[in-house]
């Protein structure tokens, strides 16, 4: 690269806007502060493409499992509600370019969820708290995944690891106030 590519493409990077949207930081996720998700209806596809990478219990791959076990219509595993609410999740972008790490979590199962249920995920921040070294913080939350009649159906406390604002800004300029 010559001298003037090099200075071309350093100002094009000056020109260049920031992200549209920015994650919220640790530090801007105090105890009690509360979000939520759109919704998102779970289909038959996606059934069939999680259990068909190995989750391969016939509860979940034919409806007669379903059925034999005492449930009417196409059953979905917990674990492919979770990973959804975790997807919804991600959509919201409140941890965009901030996650460092997702930790581990508590779940519980409280009601099935059917091909054709709509959910959506909502969570509170329980817990925020600096790391003992670095400029990041550790965030608890208790989520909340609800079916379209609003029971809920899934309760899991994720625990991640959060950037902290860059030494030169206080709080984030995400999209969320």
């Amino acid at each position: 690269m010559t001298g003037a590519e090099a200075s071309a493409e350093s100002t094009a990077a000056q020109d260049w806007p920031p992200p549209f949207v920015h994650g919220l930081y640790w530090t801007d996720m105090p105890v009690g502060s509360a979000y939520s998700s759109a919704s998102r209806t779970v289909t038959e596809t996606d059934l069939i493409r999680f259990v068909s990478m190995g989750f391969t219990e016939p509860l979940f791959m034919v409806s007669a499992g379903a059925q034999e076990a005492g449930y009417r219509g196409r059953l979905v595993p917990g674990a492919l509600t979770f990973s959804l609410a975790e997807g919804l999740l991600m959509q919201t972008n409140v941890i965009h370019g901030t996650g460092i790490a997702f930790l581990g979590t508590t779940m519980t199962v409280s009601a099935p969820v059917f091909v054709g249920d709509t959910i959506g995920v909502a969570w509170t921040v329980t817990e925020a708290r600096p790391t003992s070294k670095g400029n990041r913080g550790i965030v608890t939350t208790r989520n909340l995944v609800r079916n379209q009649h609003g029971r809920t159906v899934l309760e899991y406390s994720p625990t991640r690891m959060i950037a902290g604002p860059p030494q030169d800004k206080p709080q984030s300029n995400g999209s969320h106030p």
